[in-house]
């Protein structure tokens, strides 16, 4: 009768204990963890912020828990901590320095003097997987960024594995970067370095991709376009006096402005048909669209007697 009777006290000692913790507010409160991140990205996403509040001053031990709740991690053991902000960062790594396995692991915070644990809601990914980037298509090949609208900029689309932020590098240098996370989708280069446009060359495209973790994938293999505004085909030009010839002129706009010796006039791009001076010598051919020019020399010689 005695055993039963102390069992009874003891259970509704339990009991209201349970219930008083029940009514009292948490010691903590503010949690702000981390989602994902990578301990191998050598990136400022290499580790983990796990923050809260303390209502009161204490002794605090955080461990990080993994999905069959065993501890693969101390991140603090018994620090002193006043009352307000708490922040420990995790690197993702076990006891023994190694990177644990991929996957979720959740923060559980012990206080001592309360004998009180609590394992937070928060899960934190573990992810070290790069992600893998698939040019898909380069158009076009030859571009004008003039500001005609015609032929302005190069479009890549692409394809990632899994979501992420997607890099455009030309030359091999990062000079683009798609905002928000995604797994297809283009890039628009306008043939800019900070506002700044290139002059006329081959350019090398390539892509790569960021995940939300921190993880850089490889970038993929490179293509090459032409960056060009307007372009004479020949460097040199041979010509008699007063005879006509021709001379190819490339170019996006819908017209083109030319300029040799005293004349000038206008034309579409393409063939160029022009008359050369009457007088032997050495002239200049210019070429000129929305802004830009190119520029050739034309030799003219007597006419054979």
């Amino acid at each position: 009768m005695l055993l039963v009777l102390a069992l009874l006290v003891g259970s509704g000692a339990a009991f209201a204990v349970t219930e008083r913790l029940k009514l009292e507010p948490s010691p903590i409160a503010g949690t702000q963890v981390d989602k994902v991140f990578s301990p191998v990205c050598r990136c400022k996403t290499n580790r983990a912020k796990i923050s809260f509040r303390l209502r009161r001053a204490d002794r605090v031990t955080v461990d990080m828990i993994n999905r069959d709740g065993e501890v693969v991690s101390e991140v603090i053991r018994n620090r002193r901590e006043s009352r307000g902000r708490v922040t420990v960062f995790w690197n993702g790594r076990n006891g023994s320095g190694t990177v644990v396995p991929e996957g979720s692991y959740r923060p559980r915070v012990h206080l001592s003097p309360d004998r009180r644990t609590i394992l937070l809601p928060n899960p934190i990914r573990v992810d070290t997987t790069p992600p893998r980037v698939r040019l898909l298509s380069v158009r076009p090949r030859v571009f004008s960024p003039d500001g005609d609208r015609r032929r302005d900029s190069v479009t890549v689309r692409y394809r990632v594995d899994e979501p992420a932020s997607v890099l455009l590098y030309v030359d091999g240098i990062r000079r683009v970067r798609v905002r928000g996370l995604h797994t297809r989708g283009t890039v628009v280069w306008f043939g800019k370095v900070d506002s700044h446009a290139l002059p006329t060359g081959v350019y090398r495209l390539s892509l790569g991709a960021l995940d939300a973790a921190g993880n850089l994938g490889p970038p993929t293999a490179g293509h090459d376009v032409l960056l060009r505004y307007i372009a004479i085909g020949r460097r040199q030009i041979d010509a008699v006096a007063g005879d006509r010839f021709a001379v190819l002129v490339l170019s996006d706009a819908a017209v083109i402005d030319w300029r040799l010796g005293a004349r000038s006039g206008t034309a579409r791009p393409g063939t160029l048909r022009l008359r050369a001076p009457l007088v032997p010598g050495r002239y200049t051919l210019t070429v000129t669209a929305n802004g830009h020019s190119d520029r050739a020399a034309v030799i003219v010689r007597k006419r054979p007697s």
